[in-house]
């Protein structure tokens, strides 16, 4: 095939292209012979192609996202928002740290251990290349149900890419979450946080600035794996009838980034680069216009210098290849020998490509042929807008109006004593351990806090005894109730359960995973999202820093729940105080914090009865302040014993997981008069229990009482009868209870 440069494009305007076959829309096409004033070259064209998909253009949702810019609280704390690599905030002594999360579900679906491998390895070069070290990894997951065979094709794939490159690293996985719903057949969720510490001065940010500045490539070759991966699957959704866009998959090498990041680390260390990207979706065609555009605003590239795995690659391919472990740096002349000695010591293949240029083009040559000749702005920043039909779904207010009243509760202790074994041994609530000790969760050892803790905890170094907490939540049956609602609450658990650690809650990271944007239900679903969130981060003045969207994430016409995953980052200034979940002191008193209403729309209780309606709990973001202030000052105060989190499967489920997690029983008394089924399984919002030790309740009672906190005495931890008792009602040893919450993922998923 004869090489399709711009004089040849300039010659033949008439010549076909498939472009549709690249995702572009007819219109999109046109825009871009608009702006090149002739057709595109074919490498010209898989720049545009996936530089304008949405995966990388963010075309449908930008419009929506922009809320949280526009409503973000004021706060000293954020040094870099959305529009990097990663958000950044201060979080003092000196200190910054940089924490995203972003999805790989598509690539997933396909192949499971190398999509979910790689999606961490993307989101560890994102935090990299702000000038970071990465420090600890989380990863939030949801899959079909748990009997399906697609889960089980799915799942120990996902779970074994995560674990072996996480792993490899040499990066605590500090938490994250699973869940299972009929939606995510098919369409898995696998969204992969990264969270990465450096001092406040060191930040690196991707610009290509300084004309006669070096452009080098380095990392690992460019082969044929990935191309067009990421960007063009995310850009897509998989017909019922099987995928009609699949092309290969990433492929991971962790020790190969393992390698890149101590190179990394130790260039940033020495000063010598201008700025620095990595090749993640759209590879070269990415960092090269993004590069570009952020800086100086040209580049000239001479694209046969790049190092390849496979010889036989054209320039289009190289282009889209996404082959992983590789970034991009710009470098001055004077520290050019300087950079390739580093690279040389750490044995990272290191090349020089290209050139900065204040031409305001993106020019590249292949054997001085020039193929590319475009402005990078209209590739990287300026790919079409679109404000999508958004129409609330016609069986919305069904949903929410058959709010399964007629559900048989049960009433008898009997019935309520099956009901809490059920739940607690349900797929969304049983034991992730399976999952979870598959990864390396102290490797490094600064991890304070891990799974099953509310939150994860990591010290930021040796030196200090400061720390950050991260949680992840994400709820989409509330969101599919209520998008708007269904966002809050997802923010309302994450910042809750960094609260209850003992860190104060300080910014967000968001991962939106929803169907078609084509669909104007779909979209409704989002904006509402996006505004809740939006709305949300305002009150709680906590900042979002970045995040990422996916859409697509369906099968025909069938779309997953809306899923809003959160993450919530907060900073502890000794981590030696930290406060767990589970209960451990014999005759310490066990307090309710916070009120307790009849909600169950969207609960675990009704998920058991394969229902989904009414309405989410109500969010009080007043309240959930309150809650963690009282939570924050009494850990500090050295006044709890433990702390954990009411939300899925309500008190009944917080009293079992802090009875396993400590291995001690307790008593427990519900109020007189109250419904027990209510008591024990609502799902309201902004509630914790605490332990506290009889020395103490005068002192925590009065913290409560100062901020007008809800409080009540519910029973004391009894380390001598291994039972959760509710008093009047039944009881369960602690070993039924284990058996029930520990045997569900094993005896489905090992062979």
């Amino acid at each position: 095939m004869s090489l399709d440069t711009v004089a040849a494009a300039a010659r033949t305007p008439e010549q076909p292209q498939p472009y549709k076959e690249l995702g572009l829309a007819d219109d999109e096409y046109a825009r871009v012979r608009d702006i090149l004033g002739r057709r595109p070259s074919s490498s010209e064209l898989a720049i545009y192609s996936v530089m304008w998909s949405e995966h990388c253009s963010y075309k449908s949702s930008r419009v929506h996202l922009r809320q949280f810019g526009e409503k973000a609280p004021k706060t000293d704390a954020l040094l870099v928002g959305p529009g990097e690599n990663a958000g950044v905030v201060d979080v003092g002594d000196g200190w910054a740290v940089t924490f995203k999360i972003e999805s790989h579900n598509h690539p997933s679906y396909v192949e499971p251990h190398q999509g979910a491998a790689t999606g961490v390895g993307g989101i560890v070069r994102d935090i990299l290349t702000m000038g970071a070290r990465p420090i600890a990894v989380m990863d939030s997951l949801r899959f079909g149900p748990i009997n399906a065979g697609d889960t089980a094709r799915m799942l120990p794939g996902v779970v074994a890419g995560i674990g072996g490159y996480g792993n490899c690293l040499g990066l605590p996985n500090i938490g994250g979450e699973i869940y299972f719903d009929d939606t995510y057949i098919g369409n898995p969720l696998v969204n992969a946080l990264c969270v990465g510490v450096m001092r406040t001065d060191g930040i690196k940010l991707a610009k290509a600035s300084g004309p006669g500045n070096k452009v080098v490539l380095f990392g690992a070759r460019t082969g044929g794996d990935g191309i067009g991966g990421a960007s063009v699957l995310a850009s897509a959704t998989f017909e019922a009838e099987g995928a009609t866009k699949r092309p290969s998959v990433q492929v991971g090498d962790p020790f190969a980034e393992k390698v890149l990041i101590e190179c990394c680390l130790e260039i940033f260390a020495a000063d010598l680069v201008v700025g620095i990207q990595d090749l993640g979706a759209a590879g070269l065609s990415c960092a090269t216009t993004e590069l570009a555009a952020a800086g100086s605003g040209g580049m000239d590239v001479q694209l046969d210098l790049v190092p390849l795995r496979d010889p036989t690659l054209v320039p289009e391919e190289i282009l889209m290849s996404e082959s992983q472990e590789r970034m991009m740096a710009v470098v001055t002349p004077e520290h050019l020998d300087e950079f390739l000695a580093v690279c040389h010591k750490w044995d990272v293949t290191a090349t020089v490509i290209g050139t900065v240029t204040d031409s305001g083009r993106l020019r590249m040559t292949w054997h001085d042929e020039l193929i590319v000749d475009i402005p990078p702005r209209t590739a990287a920043l300026e790919g079409p807008v679109y404000e999508r039909p958004i129409e609330r779904p016609l069986d919305q207010d069904a949903v929410v109006e058959v709010d399964g009243a007629g559900l048989p509760r049960p009433h008898k202790p009997d019935e309520l004593r099956s009901t809490l074994l059920r739940l607690v041994a349900s797929p969304n609530l049983a034991d992730k351990s399976w999952v979870t000790d598959q990864y390396d969760r102290y490797v490094m050892g600064n991890t304070v806090l891990a799974q099953p803790e509310d939150a994860g905890m990591v010290r930021l170094d040796e030196s200090t005894l400061r720390g950050v907490a991260v949680a992840t939540d994400g709820n989409g049956r509330y969101t599919r109730l209520d998008p708007y609602a269904g966002a809050q609450l997802a923010l309302a658990e994450a910042y809750r359960n960094v609260a209850t650690t003992g860190a104060r809650p300080l910014a967000v990271t968001n991962c939106l995973n929803f169907g078609s944007p084509e669909d104007p239900g779909v979209m409704w679903q989002f904006a509402e999202a996006v505004r809740g969130l939006a709305d949300g981060c305002q009150t709680l003045g906590t900042p979002v820093t970045g995040g990422n969207v996916s859409f697509y994430n369906q099968t025909g016409t069938t779309a997953i729940l809306p899923t809003a995953v959160i993450g919530v980052l907060g900073v502890i200034e000794d981590v030696s105080r930290r406060t767990r979940e589970g209960f451990k002191k014999d005759g310490a008193l066990i307090y309710l914090l916070g009120d307790t209403r009849d909600e169950f729309g969207g609960s675990e209780w009704h998920a058991m009865h394969g229902f989904l309606g009414g309405r989410p709990p109500v969010v009080d973001f007043d309240r959930e302040k309150l809650l963690a202030d009282v939570l924050i000052d009494a850990s500090e105060a050295g006044l709890l014993e433990s702390a954990h989190d009411l939300s899925e499967g309500g008190l009944a489920q917080a009293l079992v997981e802090a009875c396993l997690h400590g291995d001690t029983g307790a008593r427990i008394a519900l109020p007189e008069g109250s419904d027990p089924f209510v008591e024990l399984f609502s799902e309201s919002a902004g509630r914790a229990i605490v332990s506290v030790a009889r020395s103490e309740e005068a002192r925590f009672t009065e913290l409560c009482s100062m901020g007008g906190l809800p409080h009540r005495r519910l029973g004391t931890v009894d380390l001598l009868v291994a039972e959760l008792e509710i008093q009047g009602l039944f009881r369960v040893p602690l070993r039924e209870l284990r058996s029930a919450w520990s045997s569900t993922l094993p005896r489905r998923f090992e062979r």
